[in-house]
């Protein structure tokens, strides 16, 4: 192992308790060992279970899992009140100190407005009718229960009821009775989940959103109060000596309802500032809590919380540093943390440890790579959201997440066994085929790997003379470096492989290869939208991004989705003076793509005064700009040196579906990774 690495690798202790390292799993949504959505009760979590062992045996020294409802979302029993979860949960944590680890659970005291309501759940909850009729099976205004009567961050139109002093009793009650469970079941510790990240503790210690007049509003003290009360609670039902740390964050960065502030941003902060929150860190540790595990944000400001690759790298270290001085307790960092800049704070005692969430569910083994000095065999998160916490929303819509995923987070886009092994996984093929993969990208080369971990032997056909198709240039804006990581990636892992890679190599007949199966994996080709002037003046998304063709000063993106947003994002970044045209009534309107995500991009371009025209519809390119009408049916120009066509893409098949001809990601239907990687497995599990 690199000596720049050393300071991660020694001993440390939160109270009495020695944790070997000074590497933090932190939790995260859909990792609760007590299961994260059960229609019929708290049922420990196997899956769960395993994610976190196969860790543990791979040199993580602290684990957290993700939030620990004290109460069930469904029926509304109290976890306390299951005694076979905890006897499964004492037999779990034999197994994970054998380990080395140690193991904290996360408890949490709700959500509040930050309950992310769905549009299924959404109207069910706003009619007194059917809220009453589902009260018994899910009681929305006991989840959306908040400090004060408030919109809710996800349902504006949706006004969270105000808890009742009976409630806070009861979670202060819950937390202790759940804590000393734990304990007695082998746990080293739990965490109070949270002052952090505009959750229900944290939305009544902020005063922008606890209007209370009673003991637990106004003064900083009464704001607190929940949140010391529950410390005190656990440590009189566990002792003194059992460790509780606390999921805090040092800043809000929240300049007002569902708006946040963007890193260099110059504002007015409405919710915890710097100055608060050095009085209190100390007041918490004070009341109780032997660590604070940190970061920054709310559910407002989220991508401080949840940084996409939009956000710098170690985007919370310096404001988790600045309040370390203010405690005499350990304090971890969160918000990609690259694991040298964190061994460097900790050498210099800025932090305690490193804080790291999504890097785990990518690849189980990446501590034990970076020991090894295996770095570039770590398969690297690209901070997409997309399998592992793609709450969505845009104008007009709650949380827009499918059921199914819903049900089913902290999976991860990159790698289809992550809590999902079961369904996914490298089982041994009956019977060796030759297979044919027609299309070099993500996709083709992520079947390629399986079916030769399987078995079978395998040709990947690139009509281009480069790996990794249309990705490339999906990779290619600057703030993508872990995305052309990955791609660094597919590449030297491919080649572990007896797999014949023939570059330069267009097929057009796929009978002509003679293969047993054959995967067409040719991806999809730009939508051409029928409007005067595009084919002479406009460029396509994919030209401009692998640098096949210049633009001005002045450039009109037509098409607000994804990428185009991204494609404006990286033109202001390089000093140009971008314009969005988009028809859809906000910017990013796809489901499955991460608030966390889109509210940064939306943010950014009203921070920084990017024009954004919304339901607007192109009606001609011009030589020097566009033309395009309003909702309202005004004409109008927007002058331009250059106009980026980002409307969309249509599959590209070679070939039709049969029983030995399989269809694969955007060849099959146009998405992102994370379905091109799933439908890669399910299509190369069956073969």
């Amino acid at each position: 192992m690199s000596t720049k690495y050393e300071a991660l690798f020694t001993p440390w202790k939160i109270g009495n308790v020695e944790i070997k390292n000074r590497i933090v799993m932190c939790p995260m949504g859909g990792t609760s060992l007590f299961g994260w959505f059960e229609l019929t009760g708290c049922g420990f979590d196997k899956e769960a279970a395993k994610l976190f062992l196969e860790r543990a045996k791979n040199n993580v020294g602290l684990i957290i899992p993700g939030i620990a409802p004290l109460r069930d979302t469904f029926w509304g029993k109290w976890l306390w009140q299951n005694p076979k979860m905890f006897e499964e949960l004492k037999v779990f944590m034999d197994e994970i100190h054998k380990t080395g680890a140690k193991l904290f659970v996360q408890l949490t005291a709700g959500m509040g407005r930050s309950w992310a309501i769905t549009e299924l759940v959404g109207p069910l909850h706003k009619n007194k009718v059917t809220r009453a009729l589902i009260k018994p099976i899910l009681d929305t205004s006991h989840e959306l229960a908040s400090p004060s009567a408030q919109p809710a961050r996800w349902a504006p139109d949706i006004t969270c009821p105000e808890m009742t002093k009976e409630q806070i009793h009861e979670i202060i009650e819950a937390f202790a009775k759940t804590a000393k469970l734990c304990r007695d079941a082998g746990v080293d510790g739990v965490e109070v989940h949270a002052v952090h990240e505009g959750y229900l503790l944290d939305q009544f210690a902020i005063e922008f959103f606890n209007k209370r007049t009673d003991e637990y509003g106004g003064s900083f003290e009464n704001r607190y109060r929940f949140a010391v009360e529950v410390v005190k609670a656990i440590k009189e039902a566990c002792g003194q000596d059992f460790p509780v740390s606390l999921r805090y964050s040092v800043e809000s960065k929240l300049k007002g309802f569902a708006e946040g502030a963007v890193p260099g941003e110059d504002y007015v902060e409405v919710g915890r500032g710097m100055e608060e929150s050095e009085r209190a860190a100390k007041y918490l540790q004070d009341a109780g809590y032997d660590m604070l595990n940190a970061d920054n944000g709310t559910y407002d400001s989220w991508y401080w919380a949840h940084p996409p690759m939009y956000m710098p790298e170690n985007c919370n270290l310096d404001d988790v540093a600045h309040i370390k001085k203010f405690v005499d307790i350990p304090v971890v960092c969160a918000g990609r943390m690259d694991p040298e800049v964190g061994a460097e704070a900790i050498a210099e005692g800025r932090i305690d440890a490193m804080g790291v969430a999504r890097q785990f569910l990518v690849d189980p083994e990446w501590i034990t790579k970076l020991i090894e000095d295996r770095l570039e065999d770590i398969k690297p998160c690209i901070c997409c959201h997309a399998g592992c916490f793609n709450f969505s929303s845009s104008k007009g819509h709650y949380n827009t997440q499918d059921l199914t995923d819903t049900m089913g987070l902290a999976r991860c886009a990159l790698n289809p066994e992550t809590m999902q092994s079961k369904k996914y996984n490298v089982k041994p093929a009956k019977k060796q085929k030759n297979v044919a993969i027609i299309g070099g990208g993500i996709g083709g080369m992520e079947a390629a790997i399986l079916l030769a971990k399987r078995g079978h032997k395998v040709t990947v056909y690139e009509k281009t003379d480069k790996l990794c198709g249309v990705f490339i240039a999906a990779a290619a804006p600057s703030f993508k470096e872990k995305d052309r990581a990955l791609i660094q990636w597919y590449i030297r892992e491919l080649a572990k492989y007896p797999i014949d890679v023939k570059l330069g190599t267009e097929i057009t007949d796929v009978k002509s290869l003679g293969a047993d199966e054959v995967i067409i994996a040719t991806g999809s080709t730009p939508n051409v939208i029928p409007v005067k002037g595009v084919r002479e003046y406009g460029i396509e998304a994919v030209d401009f991004l692998l640098g096949n063709k210049p633009v001005g000063e002045k450039v009109v993106i037509v098409g607000g989705g994804l990428t185009g947003c991204e494609i404006a994002y990286e033109l202001y970044l390089q000093g140009k003076k971008p314009t969005i045209v988009e028809l859809q009534d906000d910017l990013v309107t796809t489901k499955g793509i991460c608030l966390a995500n889109t509210s940064f991009l939306r943010d950014f371009f009203k921070t920084n005064k990017v024009p954004v025209y919304l339901e607007t519809a192109l009606t001609e390119v011009l030589e020097n700009g566009v033309k395009a009408k309003t909702k309202d049916g005004e004409e109008i120009t927007v002058e331009a040196d250059s106009v980026i066509m980002s409307t969309g893409y249509r599959p590209a098949p070679i070939a039709k579906k049969s029983r030995h001809v399989h269809i694969i990601g955007d060849a099959h239907k146009v998405g992102n990774l994370r379905t091109v990687i799933w439908q890669a497995w399910d299509v190369a599990m069956k073969i």
